[in-house]
């Protein structure tokens, strides 16, 4: 599947930098020590901490043009978790907007291997920790753009789906395609033994599939994502396929 976005770059630096606000102010109001359901053993504070060293990991891949082999895991003396993430979001930021998003940087996706890889994947992983965050926090979960979330499906079925589970040596144990239709769009994950790959597909093409997955946007993105179970989305067809292609994203995705 094409590693293309499907919103522009700018779009994509400002929710990094909104959906990295609403994290920081939700953490800001919560115990550290809040435990976060949906990422199990981690606490609130430890998912900030986790966040801004992603960043740290990210801007190296950029800059060292290969995953970095030593950055700042954790702040300094002194330093709070809200300051280390933010400290990483500046640098992430000034290296993002300091090349244009068409310029080749060292990626783990072979398909994309561009400066646009990066800042779409720190949009999502903000995006999604932010989500972890406000459920943990017992907050009203904010609602991102239709655009943003339909974005964010296309890059969990293509970079998690298709990239990262054949990376980790996994596939499905018996042959099934899953369509998932949302706010206009379609896409096709098919599994089978030594295969797990996603594309974007037609009307006529999703209907023929041997399970489907319909929702909301918002909805599909946080499913997806194990934030939200099943009874937020509806499952038609046959149960099979799309309960192995959950369990699958679920690999590629803890």
């Amino acid at each position: 599947m094409s590693g293309q976005a499907l919103v522009g770059h700018d779009r994509l630096l400002d929710v990094l930098g909104a959906e990295a606000e609403l994290l920081t102010a939700t953490a800001r109001e919560a115990a550290p020590d809040t435990p976060v359901p949906t990422t199990p053993g981690l606490t609130i504070g430890e998912v900030v901490r986790h966040v801004g060293g992603v960043y740290r990991v990210a801007t190296g891949w950029m800059t060292e043009g290969r995953r970095p082999r030593v950055w700042q895991e954790n702040p300094a003396d002194g330093q709070s978790g809200e300051e280390y993430l933010r400290e990483g979001l500046a640098a992430l930021h000034r290296e993002l907007t300091s090349h244009d998003p068409a310029e080749y940087a060292a990626s783990w996706w072979p398909a994309d291997r561009t400066y646009g890889f990066w800042c779409r994947r720190m949009a999502h992983e903000t995006t999604v920790h932010r989500i972890d965050v406000q459920n943990a926090a017992d907050v009203i979960v904010a609602e991102v753009g239709d655009d943003v979330a339909i974005d964010g499906v296309d890059e969990v079925l293509a970079l998690w789906f298709g990239q990262r589970l054949p990376m980790l040596g996994l596939s499905g144990t018996s042959t099934g395609t899953v369509a998932i239709r949302t706010g206009g769009h379609n896409w096709i994950a098919r599994a089978g033994p030594g295969e797990t790959v996603a594309w974007r597909c037609s009307d006529a093409d999703a209907e023929r599939a041997d399970g489907i997955v319909t929702g909301s946007p918002m909805a599909v993105y946080q499913w997806l994502w194990g934030r939200l179970g099943h009874g937020s989305v509806t499952w038609e067809r046959s149960d099979d396929p799309i309960g192995q292609f959950w369990a699958l994203l679920r690999l590629a995705t803890k």
